[in-house]
């Protein structure tokens, strides 16, 4: 087997001692090159066509890979491994991935290669775990100069200052042709998920699935002070989908437009947008997962 070890030096998350050791865990099994922070993705996997990509980091790294063979048409040619890293790991916890990378490099070499979904925007971006919009993508911009001191603790943090100064946003969202907010009224989150959590492990979407054809949408309406303490709290718990202030669904396309509002991308804040639409490719990328009956392997169709 031959791998292509992409890592992102920049990128919060594990230290020096675990990247070690997961490199050993590879080398153990395969013939290894390692890329430390490319600057053109694509060149470089143009250069090692013949091997499998992996990336050693978080959702934000493999984002770029996954876009990157997207670019070059290899999305289904190409499965990626995945050697979680990251400050948050979101995708490795809804892929059923272990959270030890020289457990995570045993997988890789020996996984089971599994179709994964991916939400594709119509201005040519992909989001591969969640896409939010509004107080968490506020609450990840307020993270972002604390992630190397807090790192998980960080999003936490964020958000308490996102929640205290989100004043709400007039957003009409559309799913499949339904109105889940019409614009009048205003909303605190929309969230878009492929994969079920954000912001290392905060349930946006408990019951979504990777590989099944569908995104699970959000949106709460808890503007007022209260609400989105309580909203908070339900969600750190998972508990909110069922609240009255918030609305869910499961479609294929999904539209937003209304006042500009900051987006978050697989836990990349871009910039604000007033309006946007994701549709679902359903099995449009592949992953190396646990094989089959192993106790790490947690992605199963929805029946």
């Amino acid at each position: 087997m031959k791998l292509l070890v992409i890592r992102n030096s920049k990128a919060g998350g594990a230290d020096d001692d675990l990247r070690r050791a997961a490199v050993a865990a590879l080398e153990a099994g395969a013939d290894v090159r390692i890329c430390e922070d490319p600057e053109d993705l694509g060149r470089v996997l143009g250069e090692h066509s013949d091997r499998v990509p992996v990336v050693m980091g978080g959702d934000g790294t493999l984002h770029a890979l996954v876009a990157a063979l997207a670019d070059r048409g290899e999305l289904e040619s190409r499965p990626v491994g995945l050697v979680p890293m990251g400050t948050g790991n979101d995708l490795a916890r809804a892929a059923g991935l272990p959270l030890d990378p020289s457990r995570a490099a045993r997988v890789v070499l020996d996984g089971h290669v599994r179709p994964m979904d991916l939400l594709a925007d119509d201005r040519g971006g992909i989001v591969i775990n969640a896409v939010h919009l509004g107080v968490g993508a506020l609450g990840s911009r307020e993270a972002v100069p604390l992630k190397s001191l807090l790192r998980r603790a960080a999003y936490v943090v964020g958000a308490v200052i996102a929640g205290v100064r989100a004043p709400g946003w007039r957003l009409r969202v559309v799913a499949d042709g339904g109105t889940l907010a019409d614009g009048r009224r205003r909303v605190l989150l929309v969230g878009i998920g492929n994969g079920r959590s954000i912001g290392g492990g905060t349930p946006l979407t408990p019951d979504a699935l990777l590989d099944d054809g569908l995104a699970d949408v959000v949106v709460s309406f808890a503007t007022g002070p209260l609400a989105r303490l309580a909203f908070a709290l339900r969600l750190r718990r998972g508990e909110h989908p069922d609240h009255a202030d918030v609305r869910t669904c499961r479609a294929r396309e999904i539209t937003i437009a209304g006042e500009p509002v900051p987006v978050n991308a697989d836990g990349e804040v871009g910039p604000e947008v007033t309006r946007r639409t994701w549709t679902v490719r359903h099995a449009a990328w592949r992953l190396l997962v646990p094989a089959p009956g192993r106790s790490d392997d947690s992605v199963t169709s929805r029946p």
